[in-house]
């Protein structure tokens, strides 16, 4: 579910420079963007899956890396 837009906060926060990189690279990778777009996705990402059970966590990360791999 995405927020309606203006649901923003501005808030300060350090991160390591080799995730904020990583990010940075996954916009560039893609043609453009924004990464810190990516960090909210990854996040909320986090958020909706916290109380999925470790067995369907389990089945959609072979199912992503079966796909991957054709």
């Amino acid at each position: 579910m995405i927020p309606p837009l203006g649901n923003k906060v501005r808030i300060i926060i350090r991160l390591d420079k080799d995730i904020v990189e990583w990010f940075k690279s996954r916009v560039e990778e893609s043609g453009g963007g924004n990464y810190q777009t990516l960090l909210n996705n990854a996040l909320r990402e986090y958020i909706t899956h916290q109380d999925e059970p470790i067995e369907k966590v389990l089945r959609r990360v072979v199912r992503e890396e079966l796909h991957a791999v054709r």
